[in-house]
């Protein structure tokens, strides 16, 4: 059995639940959990923003733990060994996506709270290859907003060649924002940070930033035009998307890794003049999460985690939702 705690309707308490996961499969992972970091994501299906929750819903997404249990045909983890699961709980394995290494991008990625129960449990059950073994010398209780947030922004850095030279800006100082910051200053490149919030100005510069641009001023944004080769935005919410476009680059990406409900407005022409784009891409594969890994590994790159008690999950839900936490809130067990 494994007990876990439930949301019943959209927005509702969270409540103890037990339920039979059944026989494991001969290519699942059973995780025993000991931290499970909260996104905004978990608080939007939660809230069913999307329109995909099904309720009893289990959130938790960003589990870190250890292997209780192997599939038979599982042979690259074993039993105790310290791991990770992120955003996505499997993959088909077989698509041209997956076999090009792309398994993030796969139509038939299984999502670890779409359909099935998370990691607001003791135990979480996933495919071997959405599992990912973490690399000594990183922190378990700061690692879980690592297999979600910190492989969400690491992520375009792998796919769109960033190089140490690259000048790079991150757009908001929060869940993403900060550990976009770290990962950017470790890979060696100039880096600002836009924020609306003055008070975390010098916060920026001890996460990594070299400049702290106030994102509410149309003259600070216009006294940086044409700087940046990439603007990473982590942000949700509508921007005057145009000013941050003229700040790129000739050939310079917006890129947005924020869940941005409104459409975009966009104005073609100085784009088109200085072939600029706008992209956006979710988390990334097994492979480049496994990289990431072992580059916060390497660099010393940790999440900043308020943790609570799994038994206090409804307070931890309520600090997430009250945008107060800094900058990631962990349930832990002892």
């Amino acid at each position: 059995m494994i007990t876990a705690y439930a949301a019943t309707t959209t927005g509702g308490t969270f409540e103890p639940i037990s339920f039979d996961p059944g026989p494991l499969a001969s290519h699942d992972v059973e995780i025993a959990v000991q931290h499970c970091g909260i996104c905004h994501s978990d608080l939007s299906m939660w809230q069913n923003e999307w329109g995909m929750s099904r309720y009893p819903l289990v959130p938790g997404h960003e589990v870190v733990g250890t292997v209780s249990a192997l599939g038979a045909q599982v042979t690259h983890l074993k039993i105790g060994q310290a791991v990770g699961l992120g955003w996505q709980a499997g993959y088909c394995m077989t698509c041209s996506t997956c076999m090009g290494g792309d398994h993030n991008l796969c139509d038939q990625a299984q999502g670890t709270i779409i359909g099935r129960h998370g990691g607001f449990a003791d135990k979480v059950r996933a495919q071997a290859a959405s599992v990912i073994a973490l690399p000594e010398g990183l922190d378990m209780a700061s690692a879980g907003p690592l297999l979600c947030a910190g492989i969400t922004v690491f992520n375009p850095l792998v796919q769109f060649d960033i190089k140490p030279t690259d000048k790079v800006a991150v757009i908001g100082i929060g869940g993403l924002g900060h550990l976009a910051l770290q990962f950017v200053r470790a890979w060696g490149c100039e880096v600002t940070a836009f924020s609306s919030s003055q008070s975390k100005a010098q916060e920026a510069r001890d996460l990594g930033a070299h400049h702290v641009i106030d994102s509410r001023d149309p003259k600070a944004l216009k006294a940086v035009a044409g700087q940046f080769d990439l603007i990473l935005s982590t942000v949700n919410v509508k921007l005057d998307w145009n000013s941050y476009i003229g700040a790129l680059k000739p050939k310079g990406r917006l890129h947005l890794v924020g869940a941005t409900l409104e459409p975009l407005q966009l104005n073609v022409f100085p784009m088109l003049m200085k072939q600029r784009s706008v992209s956006a891409s979710p988390v990334g594969s097994p492979q480049v999460m496994a990289d990431m890994l072992a580059f916060a590994a390497q660099h010393g790159i940790r999440a900043q985690t308020e943790h609570f008690a799994f038994e206090q999950v409804n307070e931890a839900m309520a600090r997430v939702e009250s945008g107060h936490a800094r900058y990631r809130v962990v349930l832990s067990r002892d």
